[in-house]
C-alpha cells in the first residue's frame, strides 16, 4: 500500500445517473467504508463539525468502532458538512489516486441526492434555493424586503424563523433594486487603450449575488478591468446551481449548466474569456460542472475559459503588466481565503492582487469561515457556524487592520458578526465586500 499524499488529489465524475448511485444498501457500506477510514487517520478532526461527530460517535458507541454506530446516525455527519471541500483538497491523504479512493465531500453529496430523490428536501428548503426567482421578486421592492430581513427587526425575522427555519440571528444578504446587468448596460466604461493588456476581452458572468444583492463588486471589476484596457460585457443566464447541489439536486445543477454553458458558449467563440464573480460560482464552473457532465462539449469549453475575478487580475499583472495608477490604501488588510477559492487550486490569488498595490500590507487568514453558503444562515447550524468561524474572527480581530474583507460574499458578512459577538473595546475592521474593491480604492474608483 503507497503512502498518502504524494500525487496531486484527482476526482472521478460523479456517477449520478446510475441507479447504483441511489442504491441504500451500497451507498451505506460505502458510507461505512469511508468512515472507518476517516476515524483511524482523524486528520480531518478540526476542519469542520463533520469529523468531530462521527469520532464522538465512534468513540461513544458499544464497540468503540464503527461497527458499534448506527446507521441512523450517519446523517448527523453528512448534515454537518458544508460541502467546503477543504478535507478533500488539503488534509485528507487517501483520495484519488491512492487505492482507498476517498472523496468525502462527494460522498456526503451522495447521500443528500438519495434524499432528493426520494422527496426528503423540504417545500421551505427548495424554494430558498431558487436564487434567481427570488431575487427578482425582491428587486422591485429591495427597501421593503431588506427591512423585513434585518436582524433589528424581531418581529418579521421571527415569522422567518418559524416558517423557514432561518436564524432570527444570522444577518442575510440585501437585494439590490436594480441589478448588475441593468446598471452595466446604462453605463460602460472607457477602455484605456494604452494599458499593456489591451486588447483583451472578457465576459463577466454576473452569478446570481453580484447581480442581484451586490452590483458595486461586478461594477468594480469592469471599471479596474477598463482601466487595464479589458473591453467586458455582462450576462447572467442563470444561477450556478450551487444552492441545489447543497441539497443533493443534480439534476437540476445539470440542467442550469447546460443553460449556462449554451448561452456563454458564443462568447467564447468570439475570444472572450470568461469571468466568475463569486468562488463558489467559479468553483461549479471549473470543476464540479465538469463532473456532473463529463461527456457535454459545451461545459467542457466553458471550464477550461473560466477564471476567478482575482486569478483574471493577477494573470493580467503577470503576463502584460498591470496598468499604473495604483496608489496606497492605508491601515492594512485583514483578506480571508474563501474555501471555494482555495478549492480551485490556484494559490492566493485574492492575496497576489493586494499585493500589487503599493505599500501593501495584506494579513491571510486560510481557515474556513464556518458558514457554508444557506447551512450557516440554519437555525440547527448558526451556533456551529460562529463556532467553526470564531478562530477566523478572533484573528481577524486581533491583526488591528483597517480593513477586513473575503472574496466569498456570505463568508465575510459571518466574520465581522462574529467579531462583534466577540465583544471588546479595541476597534473593529471595516468590511470591504470583495478584496478585489481594496483594488478599486487604489486606483480611485469610488462608488
Amino acid at each position: 500500500m503507497s503512502e498518502g499524499s504524494l500525487e496531486a488529489p484527482t476526482r472521478h465524475p460523479i456517477d449520478w445517473q446510475n441507479p447504483d448511485f441511489y442504491d441504500e444498501e451500497k451507498l451505506y457500506a460505502e458510507l461505512e467504508r469511508v468512515f472507518d477510514i476517516c476515524h483511524g487517520c482523524r486528520r480531518c478532526f478540526n476542519l469542520c463539525d463533520s469529523f468531530p461527530i462521527l469520532f464522538d460517535l465512534v468513540d461513544e458507541s458499544s464497540t468503540g468502532e464503527m461497527d458499534g454506530v448506527a446507521k441512523s446516525d450517519y446523517k448527523k455527519v453528512v448534515d454537518a458538512c458544508t460541502l467546503c471541500d477543504m478535507c478533500f483538497m488539503t488534509k485528507c491523504p487517501y483520495v484519488p489516486p491512492h487505492e482507498f479512493d476517498l472523496d468525502f465531500p462527494h460522498l456526503m453529496l451522495r447521500h443528500r441526492a438519495l434524499e432528493a430523490k426520494r422527496g426528503e428536501v423540504s417545500f421551505t428548503d427548495r424554494q430558498i434555493a431558487e436564487t434567481d426567482r427570488n431575487a427578482k421578486l425582491a428587486g422591485p421592492l429591495a427597501p421593503i424586503a431588506n427591512w423585513s430581513t434585518r436582524t433589528k427587526n424581531k418581529f418579521t425575522r421571527g415569522l422567518m424563523e418559524m416558517v423557514t427555519d432561518i436564524d432570527a440571528r444570522a444577518e442575510l444578504p440585501k437585494y439590490s433594486s436594480a441589478s448588475l446587468e441593468m446598471r452595466a448596460a446604462a453605463d460602460k466604461p472607457e477602455i484605456n487603450k494604452d494599458a499593456p493588456a489591451f486588447g483583451r476581452k472578457a465576459v463577466l458572468y454576473a452569478t446570481c449575488f453580484t447581480n442581484f444583492n451586490d452590483p458595486d463588486v461586478g461594477l468594480d471589476v469592469r471599471d479596474i478591468l477598463a482601466k487595464n484596457g479589458v473591453e467586458t460585457e455582462v450576462v447572467h443566464p442563470h444561477c450556478c446551481g450551487m444552492p441545489m447541489l447543497e441539497q443533493g439536486r443534480i439534476d437540476e445543477v445539470a440542467k442550469n449548466a447546460k443553460t449556462v454553458s449554451d448561452a456563454l458558449l458564443p462568447w467564447i467563440e468570439k475570444g472572450y474569456d470568461v469571468i466568475a464573480l463569486v468562488p463558489s460560482c467559479a468553483l461549479m464552473v471549473k470543476f464540479e460542472w465538469p463532473l456532473i457532465l463529463p461527456d457535454n462539449e459545451n461545459v467542457k469549453k466553458l471550464s477550461a475559459a473560466t477564471y476567478d475575478v482575482a486569478e483574471y487580475i493577477v494573470s493580467i499583472a503577470k503576463k502584460e503588466g498591470i496598468a499604473p495608477g495604483l496608489e496606497p490604501v492605508p491601515g492594512g488588510v485583514t483578506l480571508h481565503m474563501a474555501c471555494h477559492s482555495r478549492a480551485q487550486n490556484v494559490g492566493q490569488k485574492a492575496a497576489e492582487m493586494l499585493r500589487l498595490i503599493p505599500e501593501a500590507d495584506v494579513q491571510v487568514i486560510e481557515r474556513c469561515s464556518g458558514h457554508g453558503g444557506a447551512w450557516g444562515f440554519k437555525k440547527p447550524h448558526f451556533d456551529t457556524a460562529i463556532k467553526v468561524g470564531k478562530p477566523v474572527a478572533r484573528n481577524a480581530a486581533k491583526a488591528g487592520k483597517a480593513y477586513v474583507t473575503s472574496e466569498c460574499p456570505l463568508a465575510g458578512v459571518h466574520i465581522t458578526q462574529g467579531i462583534d459577538m466577540l465583544g471588546g473595546d479595541q476597534p473593529k475592521p471595516e468590511l470591504v465586500k470583495h478584496p478585489v474593491q481594496i483594488l478599486a480604492r487604489a486606483y480611485g474608483i469610488k462608488r
